[in-house]
């Protein structure tokens, strides 16, 4: 739950809630980059956290 509210600040001006950024959690944990969504207009701009690096998210719609 720290992590999603994490994203919810660094991503304030992209307006993620918390459904996304639950998503984005979920994809960590799993590491996958890979996320299910129908909302894949708000997709493109967050990315994935591996370490030091941060990968974009393929959505799989």
């Amino acid at each position: 739950m720290v992590r999603a509210f994490e994203l919810m600040d660094a991503y304030a001006d992209q307006s993620m809630d918390l459904a996304d950024a639950s998503l984005i959690v979920a994809a960590e944990t799993l590491v996958t980059r890979r996320v299910f969504t129908i909302d894949c207009q708000d997709f493109v701009a967050y990315r994935v956290r591996r370490g030091h690096r941060h990968y974009a998210v393929e959505t799989v719609p």
